[in-house]
């Protein structure tokens, strides 16, 4: 009986735990400085409790922040189960994009919150060099961009997205940024990158065969 009470009381903190972070993204996103009362209240717990999950402001901005960061590292995964490796890093690069400026409000309340972090580009470092790791070496196997390149290279290529100002017309210039970023991981690449290549590698051995009448060049 005191193990099934044990129990039940884990879940429920648990529940109570999970709905602050909910709310918290939202409000935090909305107004950095939002009241922590108030995230208490739209989370439906007492002050007690919000305080025993988190102590604190900082304590809260860096767990929903660590949390978000996470789901974004983890589409670097899911992405390589579909694409090609060099496909699946463009778009994870336009995913990081979307992330940084929809929640540049919650970037914007951590930065506010502690001294520790100086940017966007520093926060969750660790979820983020993770993804950036698993792309780079899915693509460096493939040979779709150039040897030798790091994380730390990759994170300082794209620093500049840190420099766009969420509230603007972003999205052509992030793209513009990022094309050119994967220009330049690509340049010097040991072979062709993306489908195109792989299609004609795989009709390369046919190419000298003998016409067998289908569509192509000299086809009828």
């Amino acid at each position: 009986m005191q193990e099934e009470k044990s129990a039940i009381l884990r879940s429920d903190a648990q529940r109570n735990r999970e709905r602050i972070l909910e709310v918290a993204l939202a409000e935090l996103t909305r107004a950095a400085d939002a009241p922590l009362s108030a995230i208490a209240k739209k989370a439906g717990v007492g002050q007690g409790t919000f305080y025993r999950n988190f102590p604190n402001r900082e304590a809260l901005v860096l767990e929903v922040y660590r949390y978000e960061m996470q789901q974004v590292a983890d589409t670097a995964a899911q992405l390589l189960q579909t694409r090609a490796p060099d496909q699946a890093l463009r778009e994870w690069m336009d995913r990081l994009a979307q992330y940084a400026m929809a929640k540049a409000g919650l970037a914007d309340a951590l930065c506010k919150t502690t001294s520790k972090h100086g940017s966007l580009a520093h926060l969750g470092h660790g979820p983020v060099t993770q993804a950036v790791t698993l792309l780079l070496n899915a693509n460096h196997e493939a040979g779709t961009i150039r040897p030798g390149l790091t994380p730390d290279d990759f994170v300082l290529a794209i620093a500049g997205l840190w420099q766009i100002d969420p509230h603007s017309d972003w999205q052509p210039r992030a793209t513009r940024l990022l094309d050119l970023v994967m220009d330049g991981l690509r340049a010097g690449a040991s072979r062709a990158a993306g489908p195109a290549a792989n299609a004609s590698e795989a009709d390369g051995p046919q190419a000298d065969g003998p016409d067998t009448g289908g569509p192509g060049p000299g086809g009828t």
